[in-house]
């Protein structure tokens, strides 16, 4: 039967869909837009412009351009191919090498960590969002919150001076009150904090002394939490149709403030000085000797396209059987890379400003992470003339960069449920998409207490770092070494037609030795350099790293239990049962009948199926 003519339509389908059972996206600008805004997000905007500043200028985008050739585009390709193919989310992809199933299940549950801190870090950005609507911006000065460190200078704390014909050191307030005059480069400064430190601390986060002083849920924090789980629920409540329409302005409009920043900061004093900070006077060659430079420019390409995240393969799932994957991939992920390189002059000029107005060198006002984000920005902001305009601008880009990324990790969540319990989400997709949401929403409320801060930086040092690197490692070896790297080449040309053996000589390269030896290599490097987590000079106690470490094997577990448990059930002695659950299962192939072709014509069809994905544990050993 020909899925394409069944009568048991899901309610989130239209007539127009291909695929009548889980649906197709309404039009190709849909799915693009969609993948675009996964893979661009606020990583682009805090951490590129960071790197490329600290590994030698411009020189950094050479590895940085080699990285995407050589391990993200690669990645990107297969998993986006992966998807579109058989039609199915994250865990049940894997058909393709029962095997290995826990490497989707790894995923997912990754992907439900990170969509937890990550919408906290959302609800900071609606938290300044709203405080950005007032006459004077409330970090701008040092009001009744600030304590005595809390300064928008530098504050001489002593120095040499003369008195009398001889040279004398002493302390500030000495000097000024004799009219005395500092010796130039003999001063010293009394360590102060910005106004912007001092309220993203004392009054945004009302940060705790460490993981072990929780202190009370912050409750605005938690009204703004709470708002953007709402946000991703309205947005997502018909799952690919409504949230397809949605990032048409999510996606797009933080192009538009970029721009709109980079023409104010281009205009400013010191932007040039920021500017050259950021691609170098001269851009630093003799860098791209250092391992540590390419190693972060493969990192920074890993992460920022959401590769083995499981959201790739998700979205791509939603396309029509001869959907162009290849050319996608090739926009999604330039894309990406431009938009990093873009962003990177529009923060760069204006923290140039901030150091020309502020008197600093441009190395002491830049920083990445948070502080890019919470502090140095609106701190540079701040001294702008009509500077709540500008503050909101840069929020409410950061809130769509980070609500189209978590559209897609969501979608992610509820895919896999969809493909474990079709029946279910034909009938009840809305309130399993907010119940969903409500649930992550009672589970993020421990990152906005008052050691909230903690937790987010937590979760992200263990579950967003090495445990994703495993899965991709796995993902490649088991695709390409396991199911048959030609084999798979083979399924891509049933999508986008056959191509000639040149085509290939590249993606084979990577595929085949390239990807696997720089991501290994990368994964080896993470762990032998790992170290515990700070929060700034802040340590954590050991329960909370040990925390850590059980929050990241709750994850990667799930590789050698499935493995195991497919092992058990397959029949034959040990050597049988393994090459069984390394061959695809019955079912594996083109979704719609009228795709499978004769290389397909042997598939059983799920819906035929009594074992089809039973919702108890079986359905992730299935």
């Amino acid at each position: 039967k020909d899925f394409s003519l069944s009568s048991e339509k899901n309610a989130h389908a239209s007539d127009s869909d291909e695929n009548l059972e889980r649906g197709n996206w309404s039009n190709k600008a849909d799915y693009l837009l969609s993948m675009v805004g996964y893979a661009v997000g606020l990583g682009n905007v805090w951490r590129f412009p960071y790197l490329t500043y600290q590994n030698g200028g411009g020189a950094f985008l050479i590895p940085y351009t080699l990285m995407l050739a050589l391990a993200g585009l690669p990645l990107f390709f297969m998993e986006c191919s992966l998807g579109q193919f058989a039609s199915l989310g994250p865990i049940s992809i894997w058909r393709i090498l029962p095997l290995f199933q826990g490497v989707g299940i790894t995923m997912v549950m990754i992907s439900t960590f990170v969509a937890i801190y990550y919408n906290v870090i959302i609800a900071y950005a609606l938290y300044y969002l709203f405080a950005s609507f007032q006459k004077v911006l409330p970090w701008s000065e040092c009001f009744s919150w600030a304590d005595e460190f809390c300064s928008k200078t530098r504050l001489v704390s002593d120095c040499n001076t003369t008195l009398d014909g001889e040279i004398i050191h002493a302390n500030y307030s000495f000097i000024t009150s004799n009219n005395l005059t500092c010796i130039n480069g003999t001063m010293k400064y009394k360590p102060v904090q910005f106004p912007s430190e001092q309220y993203w601390n004392k009054v945004a986060l009302q940060r705790s002394s460490g993981l072990d002083e929780t202190g009370n849920i912050v409750w605005y924090l938690a009204l703004c939490l709470l708002l953007s789980w709402v946000i991703i629920g309205a947005a997502l409540f018909k799952g690919i149709k409504s949230s397809g329409k949605v990032v048409y302005f999510t996606a797009l409009f933080p192009y538009v403030i970029l721009l709109i920043l980079l023409v104010r900061g281009a205009t400013l004093e010191g932007a040039l000085d920021g500017i050259e900070y950021y691609i170098g006077k001269q851009s630093n060659i003799t860098k791209l000797m250092e391992a540590e430079v390419w190693k972060d420019a493969a990192t920074q390409i890993f992460y920022s396209l959401s590769v083995a995240w499981g959201g790739l393969v998700a979205l791509s799932s939603y396309n029509k059987f001869h959907n162009n994957c290849y050319s996608d991939a090739i926009i999604v992920c330039v894309t990406n890379c431009l938009t990093s390189v873009f962003a990177g002059f529009a923060i760069f000029s204006i923290l140039g400003h901030m150091a020309y107005v502020s008197e600093r060198p441009v190395s002491e006002v830049v920083d990445s992470g948070f502080d890019l984000a919470f502090v140095a920005y609106p701190e540079a902001l701040s001294k702008l003339p009509v500077s709540p305009l500008w503050s909101f601008l840069f929020f409410f880009m950061l809130l769509l960069l980070g609500l189209d990324s978590q559209f897609a990790t969501i979608e992610t969540l509820t895919t896999t449920i969809q493909d474990i319990y079709p029946e279910v989400m034909k009938k009840l997709r809305v309130p399993v998409t907010l119940g969903l949401c409500m649930l992550l929403f009672f589970l993020g409320l421990v990152c906005v207490t008052q050691a909230g801060i903690y937790w987010v930086n937590l979760i992200d040092h263990f579950c967003a770092g090495w445990g994703i690197l495993i899965a991709a490692v796995l993902e490649i070896i088991g695709i390409v070494y396991i199911y048959g790297g030609n084999r798979f080449i083979e399924d891509i040309e049933m999508m986008i037609g056959k191509k000639s053996c040149l085509f290939w000589l590249w993606w084979r390269m990577c595929w085949f030795f390239v990807t696997p030896v720089l991501l290994t290599a990368i994964l080896v490097w993470s762990l032998a350099t790992f170290s515990p987590p700070f929060y700034g000079s802040v340590p954590y106690p050991t329960w909370g790293t040990a925390v850590g470490w059980c929050m990241i094997s709750f994850c990667v577990i799930w590789i050698p239990i499935i493995a195991v448990l497919k092992i058990v059930k397959a029949e034959g002695n040990l050597c049988q049962r393994i090459v069984s659950c390394c061959r695809p299962t019955a079912n594996w192939g083109p979704y719609l009948e009228c795709h499978r072709g004769e290389r397909y014509s042997h598939v059983v069809d799920p819906k035929k199926e009594k074992e089809h994905e039973i919702p108890t544990v079986s359905a992730f050993v299935y």
